[in-house]
């Protein structure tokens, strides 16, 4: 089951599919829809065994740039939208004992970068609820997947990215990043396909990670990030462990 705000947009996979793709109008933000997209799936076809939560879009500009209403509809879209499909879909997935829970998230939801805050604050929410959550499912055969693309070849960026005002001081510490944007698509070096498929790999996997890192981005970013998170806690340990009371 295939789902979108305008539905009539996936024809492609439709034609792909054949018999075996539906779609269904859902807006992530409406729960009444998400309760709907989820109660059709399983008339469709019996039962739910991977969710794939997938609805997002890109933000750009500093933190003092920010609107906080588009930061509150950014949020309500890829954290609270995620987290309205997957309550909607675990009551299945426990009574069937089985289940995937696969969150899309980015190697935003690992680090940050200027001018990418709003972005990266959804991912890293994600990311916190998800951890939760791939715990509490262990007893009932669920598992969640959390996935970390980075720079992948889709319509991520472009004229389709929101961006926030413009404060000309901050053109110092994020113009590299807005300009990035402007230019990405068609540049990335991900293949969404190989994206897709090794998705299916890991979900397959008697062994499954709970973070899936894809794209060398990705990877190098991730790792250089775990890197610094180390060595700032190497370097305080001494102050950070002298907290207890005597």
């Amino acid at each position: 089951m295939a789902t979108a705000r305008q539905p009539d947009r996936l024809a492609d996979l439709v034609t792909a599919g054949q018999a075996r793709l539906l779609t269904a109008t859902l807006d992530v933000t409406n729960e009444e829809q998400v309760a709907a997209a989820v109660t059709r799936t399983v008339a469709e076809f019996g039962r739910i065994d991977v969710l794939v939560n997938n609805a997002g879009h890109g933000s750009v500009g500093a933190v003092e740039e920010l609107d906080l209403a588009d930061l509150r509809a950014l949020m309500d879209v890829m954290f609270f939208g995620a987290v309205a499909a997957t309550k909607a879909v675990l009551p299945h997935m426990r009574a069937q004992c089985s289940g995937a829970i696969v969150q899309i998230s980015s190697m935003g939801g690992q680090l940050s970068m200027p001018g990418f805050g709003a972005y990266c604050a959804a991912k890293f929410a994600l990311e916190g609820l998800s951890e939760a959550l791939a715990a509490e499912v262990v007893p009932f055969g669920i598992r969640v997947l959390i996935v970390e693309p980075g720079a992948f070849r889709t319509e991520f960026g472009g004229q389709r990215m929101h961006r926030s005002r413009i404060i000309e001081e901050y053109a110092l510490s994020t113009a590299s990043t807005r300009a990035a944007v402007d230019v990405m698509d068609g540049t990335q070096p991900g293949d969404p396909r190989k994206a897709a498929r090794g998705i299916l790999e890991a979900l397959d996997s008697p062994e499954p990670p709970l973070r899936l890192a894809l794209g060398n981005d990705a990877v190098d970013q991730i790792a250089a990030h775990h890197e610094l998170l180390r060595a700032d806690l190497t370097r305080w340990e001494r102050l950070s462990r002298a907290m207890d009371l005597a």
